[in-house]
């Protein structure tokens, strides 16, 4: 077998490097691509939410007691990383699993994207 020259050798490894950045934009940017919310889409979909995260100083008393978060100028990852968390059942809420339980990403991020845009 003969050596590869090291100039043909170097030749190759920026050609794969360069592949692979190529390759990781690309997919960076599809997933942002799928993973961006509408929100006029979320609008549509945040008739349940604006029951408690749409009225001031709202408590509720199951499970618990506390206030309810605004959810208004969230940031929107923050929103559909917490609503992912209750879908999973990372995150122990029960009233909040069931009303995930039943969204898609895209329901997720549309929400998000509509919360996210909100005023404060």
């Amino acid at each position: 077998m003969l050596p590869i020259p090291e100039s043909t050798s170097d030749k190759v490894r920026k050609m794969a490097k360069s592949s692979l950045i190529s390759a990781a934009v690309l997919f960076a940017v599809a997933a942002a691509a799928h993973a961006a919310g509408d929100p006029a889409a979320g609008a549509k979909k945040v008739f349940q939410c604006q029951g408690c995260h749409g009225i001031p100083g709202v408590r509720t008393a199951f499970p618990d007691l506390y206030s309810v978060p605004r959810l208004g100028g969230q940031h929107s990852a923050y929103i559909v990383q917490a609503l992912q968390g209750y879908k999973k059942g990372d995150r122990s809420h029960l009233t909040m699993r069931a009303m995930a339980a039943d969204m898609s990403d895209q329901d997720m991020a549309d929400i998000a994207a509509y919360y996210g845009a909100a005023a404060k």
